[in-house]
């Protein structure tokens, strides 16, 4: 494909900003395995409560050391604690991955059902490959969600606290100066995340894209290749995995910042403690044992800040993603407004010689949305013949009407009965018998069948 050609392709997949979801619509995804959930955060609960009886317990035994007392029975418990622990770890996890594929497969469930009782017109108006990424790689973004530190924030909060307050009772003045390295750490997390949700948003719709451009192709397989088009259709959906890849790449670079924020806080935090709290020990303000517990409980306050960190970015990913996912949820089905059309409707007894069909003054104008798909498709068409020099750019593709196609049609087609619709190109056959099989439904008047 010519330069000028992949530009246009380009600029034409240039899009706004894609839907964004909230995180309330997310909570409904979450609320359908509440039960699984909240054993999570009792799980995560008691798990902060044993993580904090360490540090506690590892004082003890250095002043028990330091005093030449017996150490048995604090040794053993600190054991008991470090196991109890890990076993809660572990089954924690377990739950949940469970409720992260779980939480996958209902929103896949939904938008299966929903995409399949859609209008027929958004079939026309979107590409078949983009509603197959929508099921398949947006939804897996909701799976981070859950796996990466949300469902156990109780735990984490838990922990943070009571941290926090152990911190504060050993020693003001030291957690005062962690305070001040860990909110700057904070602060630039909060800044960075917006910008992960929106290029997390723009990766998906990249994505939806190549998933078009490659259904389309494999779709018309036999025409490329009879066209010798091969070559012309792997550059353009190169060119979107291309795309796809460098908003990828400019995610990485979002996240590489937020991932070392942690482990910076961290070292900074840790070296402040050991400096000011080597000062400390010498001129007597604090015990050694004192300060062994409160570097562990600072292990224990980035812990949760970690935590959380990784999931501001995986649920702003998932939101990115939940905007498409919610997108297609929102649509109206098929058969969604049929009460209210059938109530506005006035009721009339079916006679012995009732026609089968019935138009009655039917008005019909193509939805907004399939007029500007066909468009852009029929646009598609003048470029590749243009560029194949079959066709001139202008004389490749008729242009594809945006009127109203049926103006006041009345029929009827008797039962038992043969009719005939003859016309010219473009007068509405196939549009009344789309109506007939209600692939639309019509702008203005009635049919009665």
């Amino acid at each position: 494909m010519s330069g000028s050609a992949t530009a246009r392709r380009r600029g034409r997949g240039a899009q706004p900003e894609g839907p964004r979801a909230t995180f309330r619509q997310l909570l409904p995804f979450l609320f359908e395995h509440k039960r699984t959930l909240i054993v999570v955060a009792v799980l995560s609960v008691i798990g902060a409560a044993t993580s904090l009886v360490q540090p506690l317990l590892v004082g003890q035994v250095i002043e028990a050391v330091q005093s030449d007392t017996g150490i048995g029975i604090l040794v053993w418990l600190l054991v008991g604690f470090v196991i109890v622990s890990s076993v809660i770890s572990g089954f924690q996890h377990y739950l949940l991955q469970r409720t992260g594929t779980a939480v996958v497969y209902s929103s896949r469930r939904k938008l299966i059902d929903r995409i399949l009782h859609l209008p027929t017109s958004e079939f026309d108006a979107r590409r078949t490959g983009d509603l197959v990424s929508r099921v398949g790689t947006d939804t897996t973004l909701l799976y981070a969600v859950l796996t990466q530190g949300l469902a156990d924030a109780v735990g984490s909060a838990v922990l943070f606290l009571g941290a926090l307050i152990a911190m504060l009772v050993i020693d003001p003045i030291l957690l005062l100066l962690i305070v001040v390295v860990i909110g700057i750490s904070v602060a630039v997390v909060v800044l960075l995340s917006g910008r992960i949700r929106t290029a997390s948003t723009a990766q998906q719709e990249k994505v939806g894209e190549l998933a078009s451009g490659v259904e389309r192709a494999v779709g018309s397989i036999r025409t490329i290749r009879a066209s010798g088009a091969t070559e012309r259709e792997t550059t353009a959906v190169s060119g979107l995995a291309s795309d796809a890849y460098g908003i990828g790449v400019r995610i990485a670079k979002i996240s590489s910042m937020v991932v070392p924020v942690s482990g910076i806080a961290l070292q900074l935090s840790l070296l402040v403690v050991l400096g000011v709290g080597g000062f400390r020990v010498a001129a007597g303000a604090i015990t050694i044992a004192s300060l062994i517990s409160f570097i562990m409980f600072l292990f224990l306050l980035v812990m949760p800040l970690a935590t959380t960190f990784g999931a501001i970015t995986s649920v702003n990913q998932a939101l990115g993603a939940l905007g498409r996912i919610q997108e297609v949820l929102d649509l109206p089905t098929e058969s969604q407004d049929d009460e209210k059309i059938a109530a506005s409707l006035p009721r009339e007894t079916a006679a012995a010689d009732a026609p089968a069909i019935e138009f009655r003054d039917v008005r019909f104008h193509y939805p907004a949305n399939v007029v500007a798909a066909r468009q852009a498709a029929a646009k598609e068409a003048r470029t590749l013949l243009a560029d194949a020099h079959l066709e001139s750019a202008e004389d490749a593709t008729p242009a594809v009407q945006d009127h109203e196609v049926l103006r006041g049609v009345s029929f009827a087609v008797p039962q038992g009965s043969r009719v005939a619709l003859v016309g010219p190109s473009g007068a509405g056959k196939s549009t009344i018998l789309s109506l007939i099989e209600r692939f639309y439904d019509p702008t203005g008047g009635s049919i009665r069948l």
